[in-house]
């Protein structure tokens, strides 16, 4: 009875409760100690595991841009000095420099949206039930495994002066036509492109097509929705995503069109068909290293501007799907 009536008793629940507390609030740091430990730990382990890649991308891919940008900001490589813009401004006021972005804009805006257009709506053709679906399928998807080469030589089979384009055109009582030297020569470079590509596209659409769930589209259906409805409301959101890829892929496809036209027709071809990659290319065995780093900025800024657009289009289209 004493010891319950006394305050002492009160005075040690206290003191074990302080000290359990104590003990706990210990613990915790000991456990949040470790786990710091575990985490820095791992975080080297990362980072050593990182390290081969990091310096590959420093020295093959940094390195190489930021030589580039030094380059376009001096005279010349012995005397290095600055000039800042003024081989950029050489550089756009170069006739042949004019010329080329010309070409390629052109061909650019003509070409990418074809690509992206054609090959999604071949997709949702082969979705369809159609009769010979795998060998149209197969069909588009031959010229990924043919060369370029011998890409290039079909075309200069079809579209020589004395080619098969001109015969089929003698038929109809028609003059013939020279392709590749004349004003329909980025036509020509156009269907190249289209024919190498579509296949490519078609199958990133249709892998797209399938992964949209079949219930929202029987809803739709069950709604009464229309088919253009469907595919505006539904099918493009959820292709938003692929359609950003396709174009950016396209986009920079269309800015490796050199190499076909270089098979062609060499380093100086019909003037619609000289693109940025000929002017570079030229500037190189010139030895201009200057103007050559100047038109690859902006080319580089060209090509970062329009990319940045598609990403705010897509996170715009493709918001409602992405929540």
């Amino acid at each position: 009875m004493r010891f319950l009536k006394g305050s002492k008793p009160k005075e040690s629940l206290y003191e074990l409760q302080t000290e359990a507390k104590e003990q706990n609030k210990a613990a915790r740091k000991g456990r949040k100690a470790g786990s710091n430990r575990r985490d820095r730990r791992g975080r080297q382990i990362s980072v050593l595991y990182l390290l081969p890649s990091i310096i590959g991308v420093l020295l093959f891919f940094v390195l190489p841009f930021l030589i580039v940008i030094y380059y376009s900001v001096i005279d010349n490589p012995i005397s290095g000095e600055f000039v800042f813009f003024d081989n950029f401004v050489m550089v756009f006021q170069n006739a042949a420099f004019q010329q080329a972005a010309k070409n390629t804009l052109m061909f650019s805006a003509t070409a990418v949206p074809l690509a992206v257009v054609l090959s999604m709506l071949l997709a949702m053709m082969l979705e369809s039930k159609i009769p010979f679906k795998s060998q149209f399928r197969t069909f588009f998807l031959s010229p990924m495994m043919v060369p370029i080469a011998s890409v290039v030589l079909i075309w200069q089979v079809l579209f020589h002066y004395n080619g098969m384009m001109n015969e089929i055109l003698g038929w109809f009582g028609r003059d013939r036509v020279d392709w590749l030297n004349s004003a329909y020569a980025q036509v020509v470079i156009v269907i190249l492109f289209l024919w190498k590509n579509l296949g490519y596209n078609m199958i990133l659409f249709m892998s797209a097509l399938s992964s949209i769930p079949k219930d929202i589209l029987e809803v739709a259906i069950l709604e009464s929705a229309t088919p253009f409805q469907i595919f505006w409301h539904i099918k493009l959101r959820y292709l938003s995503s692929t359609i950003l890829f396709v174009t950016i892929m396209s986009l920079i496809n269309s800015f490796k069109v050199f190499r076909e036209i270089y098979l062609l027709k060499g380093d100086y071809p019909y003037d619609t068909m000289y693109m940025l990659q000929h002017f570079m290319n030229n500037t190189f065995g010139k030895l201009d290293y200057q103007k050559m780093s100047a038109a690859a900025i902006m080319m580089a800024v060209v090509m970062v501007v329009l990319i940045g657009i598609l990403f705010v289009t897509e996170s715009y289209f493709g918001k409602d799907v992405e929540g």
